[in-house]
């Protein structure tokens, strides 16, 4: 038995359409993305695909550790807000806020919001590099 650790691989391939947007593909899934120079409005530029990857993240992971925890919900928002630096081009902070429509006690939110921070993928893939900063609330 080997102790080497399972590797997932993922593979997307993006295509220039014309000068307006390109298109990319990944199992059976298209996306629209802005790389119109000016600027669209009916897709999403690199750095918002970015952002819209790490709230993804943080969903699937909620998605994930629900079952484990035996965390209770009744839906889930995230919404991300990046600064964008000029020079060098980098997204040099972004904040999240979490909302969790749950009766699940503040303890539990804690513990969900941690889960959230050690085992998601893009998370732990921008955090670094990044000042990354966030919480985790229940809905009002």
């Amino acid at each position: 038995m080997s102790d080497t650790p399972t590797r997932m691989t993922f593979d997307v391939t993006a295509r220039r359409i014309d000068g307006h947007g390109s298109r990319a593909h990944c199992k059976n899934a298209d996306i629209v993305l802005d790389t119109d120079l000016s600027g669209r409005t009916d897709a999403l530029n690199p750095a918002e695909l970015l952002l819209a990857a790490l709230a993804a993240c943080m969903i699937k992971g909620i998605e994930r550790v629900t079952p484990i925890l035996n965390f209770k919900l009744r839906g889930v928002q995230v919404h991300v807000q990046g600064v964008r630096q000029d020079v060098p081009p980098r997204m040099e902070s972004i904040r999240y806020e979490i909302v969790i429509d749950t009766d699940e006690s503040d303890h539990r939110l804690d513990l969900l919001h941690d889960n959230v921070k050690k085992y998601g993928t893009v998370f732990n893939t921008v955090a670094p590099g990044t000042a990354l900063n966030g919480v985790l609330r229940r809905r009002s």
